[in-house]
């Protein structure tokens, strides 16, 4: 029987539905007989994203001439992901709430082999500050606040739509990370998006169990990925930093500058693999 839930979020740039399907293996091998009580789900919004951003790719090969192919490819679905998930996200039907359903679903479908078991995630890059962003709404929405934007403005009617009742209290708490216990992130852009804000207006979720543990991956040579403790408002005490070499060691002119494959490499390193193999061995056992 399940014993914890794994769910991946997945960061920006061109995505395959199967962008956890290695992680998770390499999971599988490490957890052994354990494997078999773990949950594992992988969440997946690029598609909302990706048919308009293949279509403005397609248009400019075709219409113009532009070096630095796979670059400028990263560059535009990457960003174009940015902007399109922060862009009028308060409208109904935007990005942002859409793929707050997305996160949902895979909820609702590892809640379904056992309700109220402990999550762990892990996200990547653009995925941290989407997921980021989905606990923070579901904790205001907990506390009866007013949410802004996405599904938790009324979870309600979200799930009317999406599967056609309400919500039990149970499904309701699993969805909102009420049983949250680990967080893993990779290559994360919060800094990003929070820089220009005033430094009161700058915190981060609040731990939504007693086993909540943070640990944040970024390597000094990516600069899509950022250390978080150094932000305001209580990351410090939140957040454990560590140090990766998401490139691998390859030394060459190109992977010494910032590139997409040492933004992309992280859930292929040794210690980020054991780390998430730890925490759902430790919840598992």
């Amino acid at each position: 029987m399940a014993e914890v839930a794994f769910i991946t979020v997945h960061g920006m740039g061109e995505t395959p539905p199967t962008y956890a399907d290695g992680l998770m293996e390499r999971l599988r091998g490490k957890l052994g007989a354990l494997a078999g009580q773990v949950v594992m789900r992988s969440v997946y919004y690029q598609k909302i994203l990706q048919d308009n951003q293949n279509y403005v790719w397609e248009r400019t090969r075709e219409h113009a001439t532009v070096r630095y192919g796979d670059l400028r490819k990263f560059v535009l679905f990457g960003f174009g992901d940015a902007a399109g998930l922060e862009n009028r996200k308060e409208i109904p039907g935007s990005v942002y709430e859409l793929a707050q359903g997305e996160i949902a679903k895979a909820l609702l479908s590892a809640h379904a082999v056992r309700p109220g078991m402990p999550v762990v995630f892990a996200a990547q890059s653009l995925g941290c500050q989407v997921l980021s962003s989905y606990i923070y709404d579901a904790q205001k929405a907990a506390k009866g606040l007013p949410v802004g934007a996405g599904i938790w403005r009324n979870i309600d009617a979200w799930a009317e739509t999406a599967i056609g009742r309400a919500l039990t209290a149970s499904e309701r708490n699993f969805l909102g990370a009420g049983t949250c216990a680990a967080l893993v992130t990779t290559g994360c852009n919060i800094p990003i998006f929070v820089a220009a804000h005033k430094i009161m207006h700058i915190v981060p979720i609040a731990p939504p169990t007693s086993l909540f543990k943070w640990v944040n991956f970024y390597d000094p040579d990516d600069v899509l990925g950022w250390p978080l403790q150094p932000l305001p408002g209580g990351y410090r005490e939140l957040v454990e930093d560590r140090v990766v070499n998401a490139s691998g060691g390859v030394v060459n002119l190109l992977l010494r500058s910032w590139n997409p494959f040492a933004h992309n490499s992280y859930w292929d390193d040794v210690e980020v693999v054991d780390t998430i193999a730890a925490m759902l061995r430790r919840l598992s056992a």
